[in-house]
């Protein structure tokens, strides 16, 4: 049996609160711009948003009750190029006065974790350049922000020797 062809994420969708408050949120923030709108009963009842830079595309779905409970879980995390971009990014949002746990070694590449949108939902960037390859053997991460910094710690080491 052969594997299915498929190509990435087409897009992310979000519950939300308010679609006013996260289509803006989501335009300052990341410079998403809103191409779509969907309306049930002649109310709008989800947006449709695009990255002009490369990021996907995004869709807010307006539903107070599950973006309630939906807050405070990592569903994704956006790719961004490279640990440069990833330190700019944080560095913007810094500046935006959002809080966030900063640019952090990860199991394979740098991480920006503990971004929150007006919701609640956690969003997370990942970067795509890796510092540690996948193996032919499945990598096992025991506890993964320990192993981070411990690998962390003999990388350095090694670039110093």
């Amino acid at each position: 049996m052969s594997v299915p062809r498929l190509a990435g994420v087409h897009h992310l969708k979000l519950p939300v609160r308010d679609l006013d408050r996260s289509q803006r949120w989501y335009e300052s923030r990341l410079g998403y711009e809103k191409h779509v709108e969907f309306a049930e009963n002649g109310k709008t009842m989800g947006i449709g948003m695009q990255h002009p830079a490369g990021g996907p595309d995004l869709a807010l779905r307006l539903d107070p009750d599950r973006a309630a409970a939906a807050a405070g879980f990592d569903y994704f995390a956006i790719g961004v190029p490279d640990k440069p971009a990833i330190e700019g990014l944080a560095e913007r949002l810094t500046e935006m006065g959002e809080s966030h746990a900063g640019v952090h070694f990860a199991t394979i590449g740098w991480i920006l974790p503990d971004l929150h949108d007006p919701d609640g939902h956690e969003v997370r960037f990942y970067t795509l350049q890796h510092h540690t390859e996948y193996g032919e053997d499945v990598m096992h991460v025991d506890d993964p922000r320990k192993t981070a910094e411990r690998r962390e710690r003999e990388m350095q080491a090694a670039e110093a020797s």
